[in-house]
């Protein structure tokens, strides 16, 4: 009786370490256009009621058959199970219809054009193959912004954040790594949460650094912010970075592999089935790893007294995916550095939840860090 409960303990952490760690895939279509209205305004769509699209804020649909609908912040309600959401702006060439599948995103601008942002591509020679990224030139050429996507997410997230740091005057650098679905594929392409990521990101800082950079701003989304807090602390690189900007930061992935479990109906305390299938080199390699996953050495409640550089963190209270309460955690151990503002949002989806405030919080904190910029 009791090997078989270790057995089934064993099957279900490995299932959470493959599925954590899991190569991207492809996206899911899960909602349907159940209306779409036609006035002088323009068009409107009604959706089911769901947690996403009763949240107000500017929103994003992406269609499966390609092209995409920006959502207007208002909800309108069309009785107890659906709602109506008003299109801004809609991808050159698409008509909703009735049926059609889409997929709900705060990824707001699929690219810096769609953004107003003048951008070129680069691409950057990591050691597994060349990473595109794209090139975003500013008035200030020695300040840099780096801009770090999240996992499972992609370089058009962080655009929202590149316009910030483009109305400031920075050059930004919007990032790609391994196995993130646009960079260098590498063995079975599975993720190792940020700890061999960073090594790309590493050449990004040391492009900026090569190209006239004086100062760089890191701004790390979710995954992201785990990269950039280890860039941070690194003895080669720390030099370089000025500060942080940390949207919905994992800071502790042993908490955020507890919340997922949380989300997806297991029990909490779960998480801590799939650690030794991360972090133990047998193990992890047979989950599907290349090795151990060092989990402490991205625990920045653990590493709380290591952290130098001043950091804005921007979290939503109804993050379910990395649990804002451990961020609160770190800026009351450090309020000599770490500032926190809370958003009535869910993980990732602070701009989207109020752009307008996103932008001002942001832009002033950098700004009075730095007035002559």
């Amino acid at each position: 009786m009791l090997g078989a409960v270790a057995a089934s303990a064993l099957g279900v952490g490995a299932a959470i370490a493959r599925r954590l760690t899991a190569p991207p895939g492809a996206r899911t279509f899960d909602l349907l256009i159940r209306g779409v209205e036609i006035d002088d305004a323009g068009v409107v769509v009604v959706l089911d009621r769901t947690r996403q699209t009763v949240a107000r804020g500017s929103y994003t649909l992406l269609f499966e058959g390609g092209g995409w609908a920006q959502l207007g912040a208002d909800v309108v309600e069309r009785g107890p199970d659906r709602v109506a959401r008003r299109v801004t702006k809609l991808s050159a060439g698409l008509a909703p219809a009735i049926g059609d599948r889409v997929s709900w995103s705060g990824i707001y601008y699929m690219t810096p054009a769609e953004a107003d942002l003048d951008a070129g591509e680069v691409r950057l020679s990591i050691n597994v193959g060349d990473a595109p990224a794209w090139l975003i030139e500013g008035e200030s050429s020695g300040v840099w912004a780096i801009h770090i996507h999240g996992m499972g997410s992609s370089r058009s997230g962080p655009v929202r954040g590149a316009r910030a740091a483009t109305t400031l005057g920075y050059t930004s650098l919007v990032v790609t790594y391994r196995n993130d679905g646009e960079g260098p594929w590498l063995g079975n392409r599975r993720s190792t949460l940020g700890s061999t990521e960073v090594d790309d990101v590493a050449v990004a800082v040391q492009y900026a650094v090569d190209h006239g950079a004086k100062r760089i701003v890191l701004f790390g989304w979710s995954m992201g912010a785990a990269i950039a807090l280890q860039l941070a602390a690194h003895p080669t690189h720390s030099v370089h970075v000025d500060a942080l900007v940390l949207e919905s930061p994992v800071l502790d992935w042993i908490a955020t592999v507890k919340a997922n479990c949380a989300r997806a109906g297991l029990p909490a305390v779960a998480g801590w089935l799939a650690v030794p299938w991360l972090s133990l080199a047998p193990l992890a390699r047979a989950s599907g790893l290349a090795g151990p996953i060092p989990l402490g050495a991205l625990n920045w409640i653990a590493r709380a007294s290591e952290l130098t550089k001043p950091t804005l963190i921007l979290h939503g209270t109804r993050d379910d995916s990395a649990p804002i309460d451990v961020a609160r955690t770190l800026a009351g151990i450090r309020p000599d550095l770490v500032r926190l503002n809370e958003f009535d949002a869910a993980h990732t989806m602070t701009w989207n939840s109020d752009p307008e405030r996103w932008q001002t919080i942001v832009s002033d904190w950098l700004t009075s860090r730095n007035p002559s910029v």
